[in-house]
């Protein structure tokens, strides 16, 4: 068998490479590599929590070393995931993937690469949260001005998401925004979400599945969360201009102040560079599904982690899976014509974002001109480039 194809030099990744037979049930005749390498978001996220549950199991099961590493910065767990190749599998969202896909924000001067979906992570719910004593009762009242909103400047998505789609829900301009609405930045997920009740902030956009909000609903005055009304279909349509890989829901599981809240989900996958070795995708997504029922229980998130959950999903996402994990679909009979039809198009989309990205970088380093999203000379060359590209939106 071939170690990962995208481990680079260093310790860990040569440890990586290492392989060792294991015969268990699960292993079959694979041979898993000594030390597996996930990255997640930080210690507080759900992603972090719920992959420490399950990591322990797969180790136990087959003997590979499973290190969970938590990587705070969206930009940077995509980097080593793809560049440095000192991560093996990324926690990330789908909407996350599309920014990494498209060069949105951070991510426009990052050298593309193309990924692939390993397994269904989560359906993670988002929301806006305030502090449990705010005077602001509705989504509509931060159009009288005078509001602080957390901008979690660590997250190109989440930057997007505070700066543009929470003002076009409720009918405001662009300029309207900046008048109306100071925000405050953040360095990470957890001084987001902890802001409004630190009172540094009066509303972040959090998820009410991660610890952190466990922690905040037990704070002295509690939080409250705000609604994202499902019957706002104009609101909705201009959220979702912004946001396309987001699904309009209610809330049902995560803290209990969230549950019934009008929200939407982000779907969590679990992502590997297009290159990951097939029989490495073909025995995880195997393991996944075998060996669901011994690590359902280790988190709440990990009953997300289904065979009926991650098909569900794949009848509206539009990023390609790995030719492993699709393999072992096959072989179950869970994978038809219309998905590999669906997979050949999200595959063949991917590529030509990669190329176009490629083909922008190229030129700005023929014309010396530095490849980063604040150069305004390197963003003419990159929007000749991906001008009228096809974006990538969730099927619904």
């Amino acid at each position: 068998m071939t170690p990962f194809t995208r481990l680079a030099a260093g310790s860990i990744i040569a440890a990586a490479g290492a392989f060792t037979s294991v015969s268990t049930a699960a292993a079959q005749d694979y041979d898993w590599p000594r030390l597996l390498v996930i990255g997640t978001p930080g210690t507080s996220s759900g992603s972090f929590a719920s992959t420490n549950g399950w990591a322990p199991v797969l180790q136990k099961d087959t003997g590979v070393t499973v290190r969970v590493v938590p990587e705070d910065s969206e930009t940077q767990r995509y980097r080593r995931l793809t560049e440095r190749g000192d991560i093996n599998v990324s926690s990330v969202s789908s909407a996350e993937m599309r920014y990494q896909v498209e060069g949105i924000g951070g991510y426009a001067g990052s050298n593309p690469a193309p990924m692939r979906i390993l397994w269904h992570h989560n359906d993670t719910p988002w929301s806006f949260v305030v502090a449990g004593d705010s005077d602001i009762q509705t989504i509509e009242d931060i159009t009288k001005g005078g509001v602080r909103v957390t901008q979690g400047i660590f997250s190109p998505a989440m930057t997007a998401t505070v700066a543009e789609s929470l003002p076009r829900f409720v009918g405001m301009t662009p300029e309207e925004a900046q008048e109306k609405i100071t925000y405050v930045p953040a360095s990470s997920y957890v001084e987001n979400c902890r802001s409004v009740v630190e009172g540094k902030s009066d509303i972040a956009y959090c998820s009410p599945i991660s610890s952190v909000l466990s922690e905040m609903e037990g704070a002295p005055g509690g939080i409250r969360w705000l609604d994202l009304p499902l019957d706002n279909e104009e609101g909705w349509e201009a959220y979702l201009g912004d946001r396309p890989m987001l699904v309009p829901t209610e809330i049902t599981f995560g803290v209990k102040t969230a549950q019934g809240v009008e929200g939407a989900t982000s779907n969590f996958l679990y992502a590997v560079p297009a290159d990951a070795d097939e029989d490495f995708a073909y025995n995880m997504a195997k393991w996944m599904h075998e060996s669901f029922d011994g690590y359902k229980g280790t988190h709440p998130l990990a009953t997300r982690m289904s065979l009926e959950q991650f098909r569900a999903y794949l009848d509206r996402t539009p990023l390609p899976v790995h030719p492993g994990t699709v393999k072992y679909l096959k072989e179950i009979g869970e994978w038809s014509e219309e998905d590999d039809a669906n997979n050949q198009e999200a595959i063949e989309k991917m590529d030509i974002w990669v190329a176009a990205r490629q083909a922008a970088l190229d030129e700005a380093r023929e014309k010396r001109v530095t490849p980063d999203f604040q150069n305004e000379e390197y963003l003419e060359i990159f929007n000749k480039h991906t001008e009228g590209l096809d974006g990538l939106r969730s099927r619904l």
